[in-house]
């Protein structure tokens, strides 16, 4: 049987990680997709504008990491 999570692991990334992710994607941090504070799992996470968060995903096929860009919202 395969279970799938409702709720995705939210994490704000420190300014250094960030740095590093948009480094490796050679995309500026605002440039990411977006997602707003006002969103559910960014309010419980206390995350803010202008934060870069990771969202990790596992499936059947895989574990995936994406990251949005908070905005005001």
């Amino acid at each position: 049987m395969i279970q799938l999570k409702l709720l995705l692991e939210h994490r704000i990334l420190t300014d250094s990680e960030a740095g590093e992710i948009s480094e490796k994607y050679s995309i500026p941090i605002n440039k990411f997709p977006k997602i707003y504070s006002s969103d559910p799992q960014i309010i419980k996470i206390g995350g803010t504008p202008g934060r870069l968060v990771a969202i990790n995903r596992e499936d059947p096929t895989g574990k995936y990491t994406y990251y949005r860009y908070i905005i005001e919202g």
